[in-house]
């Protein structure tokens, strides 16, 4: 099992910026990945950013060179800067973990930009 705890979403004007947490409750050695995924009402949940345990990154092209995904090994904490928002990056923003073959999602964090 991991617990995920999500942090620093809010209301922020076109432009602006944030930055997202994601505690988890074991040690990053024991989880393949770990990323963000986002959903817009009434849209499906979508990918954002991943980290491997590796450290290999992976992003959305909606969001490549505005976003970046990083990770604190010593707090199991991943984090995602959040530049040049846009309002359509309005969305609950999603921390999730693979197991293996298992997934765990955080309780979403509201990001809505206004323009």
């Amino acid at each position: 099992q991991v617990q995920l705890v999500e942090s620093g979403g809010g209301l922020v004007q076109a432009g602006g910026s944030l930055r997202l947490s994601c505690a988890a409750s074991r040690s990053f050695s024991s989880i393949n990945r770990m990323g963000w995924y986002r959903q817009a009402p009434g849209k499906q949940r979508d990918m954002v950013a991943t980290v491997t345990s590796g450290g290999t990154t992976n992003y959305a092209d909606s969001v490549k060179g505005r976003f970046t995904i990083s990770r604190d090994n010593a707090k199991n904490t991943i984090y995602l800067q959040m530049n040049s928002l846009k309002p359509e990056d309005t969305a609950v923003y999603y921390c999730n973990a693979r197991v293996v073959l298992s997934l765990y999602w955080g309780q979403g964090t509201q990001v809505t930009v206004s323009s």
